[in-house]
């Protein structure tokens, strides 16, 4: 019992210390990296925000998949609960914080790429096994959404809705304890690709953590580890998604923070799960075994979470209020019912 009192406090600890040092650290470093490589928002978002705030999931993936002792059901899990959680939870916040008009044309290249990578995870988990070919493909299609996603404006010209945002919101705001205590694991702001790579690695480490702890968790409950990896573990390596999409909501930004959702959905994906699974195909030449009620009917609920917040989308003409924000989280609370009554 005091061995599972201490799991549980290390895994919020991490979800808290992650969260500071996304709010704090990541979104600031990033901002100033987009603007050197004059990114526009919806660019910013889908691309650099996407992937530092997908890092938790990244790792998370890599650690249990690398891990002996068959735990790659929580990699998956988690990756599919993130995607569930960053398209209904975090995109009905979004859309309850402040009304938003999107912006459709890289709306519709982030859904269309996202649509591929969730159609290429379920087939691989109801085949319940993921190739080496299939591990190149999620990469591959990564490295064609990120070249789409730069010459977009050439190709469907828009404007950048969020360029011109007030970025101010939370200058005044005055540090609390964890953001002092990170401040010395950091350089100065000048320094901010440094600040980038130091998060990443903490995040990394942090990761390993909430893997180690997640097992002890769910092998002390006698709870499958998917369902922890698919509602906990994902809610809470998700927490930076949903933090920095928080924060450019609140400026305005509304294009940049739906675009970073999907965005970290699709790298989860086609990078959270395909450079884990290059990694340990090529280190045992083995497939990756994948499926089991919990993932198919989590990944099935996915599939169609994607084609519902399209058509809202279709319906509200590319505008998102309290309706769709309300709409997205009862879903999302759908979810969670459901995997809770499957225990």
């Amino acid at each position: 019992m005091i061995s599972l009192i201490l799991y549980t406090v290390a895994m919020l600890l991490c979800f808290v210390l992650l969260a500071s040092i996304v709010d704090k650290f990541f979104v600031v470093s990033l901002d100033r990296i987009s603007h050197d490589w004059k990114l526009s928002s919806d660019a910013a978002g889908a691309t650099l925000m996407a992937v530092g705030s997908s890092a938790p999931e990244l790792f998370v993936a890599l650690f249990a998949v690398i891990k002996p002792g068959d735990h790659d059901a929580i990699g998956i899990g988690s990756i599919v609960g993130s995607a569930l959680f960053n398209l209904l939870a975090i995109g009905g916040i979004v859309a309850l914080v402040r009304k938003s008009s999107l912006t459709w044309q890289p709306m519709i290249r982030d859904i269309a790429f996202y649509f591929i990578a969730v159609v290429l995870l379920l087939w691989g988990i109801i085949d319940g096994n993921f190739s080496l070919i299939d591990s190149l493909l999620f990469l591959a299609l990564y490295a064609i959404y990120v070249f789409a996603v730069v010459r977009w404006r050439r190709w469907l010209p828009y404007t950048d809705n969020g360029k011109d945002a007030d970025n101010k919101e939370d200058e005044d705001e005055k540090p609390n304890l964890i953001d002092r205590m990170l401040s010395f694991c950091f350089p100065k702001p000048e320094h901010y690709y440094w600040i980038f790579f130091i998060s990443i690695v903490l995040i990394a480490g942090m990761s390993w953590v909430l893997v180690e702890a997640a097992i002890h968790i769910s092998h002390t409950l006698n709870i499958p580890e998917t369902i922890i990896a698919l509602t906990v573990l994902a809610a809470g390596t998700s927490i930076p998604d949903l933090i920095s999409s928080l924060i450019v909501a609140k400026q305005g930004r509304g294009d940049m923070a739906i675009s970073n959702a999907i965005g970290s959905n699709i790298f989860d994906i086609l990078v959270g799960l395909g450079l884990p699974f290059l990694i340990a195909i090529l280190a045992s030449g083995e497939g990756i075994p994948a499926g089991g009620q919990n993932l198919t009917g989590s990944s099935l609920i996915l599939f169609a979470s994607l084609i519902a917040f399209a058509v809202l989308l279709l319906i509200k003409r590319w505008k998102i209020n309290w309706v769709t924000g309300v709409i997205l989280l009862a879903l999302y609370i759908a979810y969670l019912a459901r995997e809770i009554i499957l225990l």
